[in-house]
């Protein structure tokens, strides 16, 4: 498969997307009523181990610094994450085996209806949203153990009972462990049960994009780093488990000279009463009559940097699947997907945000393709 597209990926939902690995896993565990579309081979019980940013265009590009998961890779085909290509969108969709549109994560950052008000659901910085409401149905993990599957998810401490790990992760008996050779332990103990389905979180290298980009020494060997950790932990595991490796997003390395400062340009902000989403996908929260003319001065300024759509068109388009109700009023009413390798950014407001190198959250296949990695033992 090729490095390079020039056009968006839309999403696989239900047929070879980042929703459908729990709920293909817990099938190929031979639970009855679960639908295997993802073709798992059967097993005695499965880890799923997802490393943050590990997108498959990247893999494939830099194979040679991870020889185990790039030897896995050879012959299989991408998944493709959802819209946005964001981290706390992607692990609810792992976790409840749903699109956005009905799960509500939309975004690193979405308005609360009813307020102008934003949800940081990565860092769920708002104690009076609850999660449970927020994200009100069933986790894949909650309707495996109704159906007799032992669940656990193993991440660092800090994450648990967050509100992220509430909404996408639910059901499932948490682990708390912060070092590789904690997190590879816990994850034999609970494989080690039979009909059992165990998640892996590993965020480092996502860090490492952000802050160094993707072309930088200091990614390199932090991918090295998670590929010897997928090694050693499938050295580990027992057997008769097999390991599915996956991701949540790849990454764009952003060019200084096409990041777009709002700040700079406070005319595109004009009928904009809230400044949503992330750098590389704008929530856009327009005043009342003017979501026509925000898109149309956003289209002319973006020429062909961004994919600029109205929420209308996203929802028709499929970007988030089919849209629940109270979902809606979460989306943006203008969306701005950048294309390449630009970003739209403000200084002034959020400087750490504008200073990052590696992003993502749009729709380029660099973004969008994850890799699907199964070793299962034999």
């Amino acid at each position: 498969m090729t490095t390079i597209c020039a056009e968006g990926v839309l999403p696989h939902y239900f047929g070879g997307s980042l929703g459908d690995v729990i709920p293909s896993a817990v099938a190929a565990l031979g639970t009855p009523g679960w639908s295997n579309v993802l073709g798992l081979p059967q097993a005695e019980s499965y880890v799923v181990f997802l490393v943050d940013g590990l997108g498959w265009n990247l893999l494939r590009s830099r194979a040679e610094f991870a020889p185990y998961l790039s030897s896995l890779a050879d012959g299989t085909e991408p998944l493709t994450c959802g819209v946005p290509s964001t981290t706390a969108t992607s692990l609810t969709s792992l976790g409840t085996g749903l699109p956005p549109g009905a799960h509500g994560v939309v975004g690193f950052t979405s308005r609360i209806p009813g307020t102008n008000e934003l949800l940081n659901a990565l860092e769920w910085d708002r104690d009076d949203v609850d999660p449970h409401v927020w994200q009100p149905h069933e986790t894949a993990f909650e309707r495996a153990a109704t159906a007799g599957v032992s669940t656990t998810s193993v991440s660092k401490r800090r994450f648990e009972g967050s509100g992220l790990s509430i909404a996408s992760q639910r059901g499932a008996t948490f682990i708390g462990a912060d070092t590789i050779g904690e997190r590879i332990s816990a994850a034999v103990r609970a494989a080690a049960e039979t009909t059992s389905l165990t998640y892996v979180y590993e965020g480092e290298l996502d860090s490492t994009g952000h802050h160094s980009g993707t072309r930088s020494w200091a990614w390199e060997h932090q991918l090295s780093a998670a590929d010897a950790f997928a090694a050693q932990l499938r050295e580990a595991l027992p057997r008769q488990t097999a390991l599915v490796v996956v991701a949540d997003h790849g990454m764009v390395d952003a060019s200084p000279d096409l990041k777009l400062d709002v700040d700079q340009h406070p005319h595109l902000l004009q009928g904009v009463h809230l400044f949503g989403g992330e750098a590389r996908f704008r929530h856009l929260y327009c005043d009342e009559g003017a979501v026509e003319r925000v898109a149309f001065e956003w289209r002319e300024q973006m020429g062909e940097n961004a994919w600029v759509v109205t929420r209308d068109q996203a929802i028709d388009e499929g970007w988030f699947g089919s849209v629940d109700s109270h979902v809606r009023a979460r989306l943006g009413d203008v969306m701005v997907a950048s294309r390449g390798s630009g970003a739209v950014v403000a200084t002034e407001q959020r400087p750490e945000e504008a200073a990052l190198i590696g992003l993502h959250g749009s729709l380029t296949c660099d973004e969008m393709l994850v890799p699907l990695l199964v070793d299962s033992g034999d």
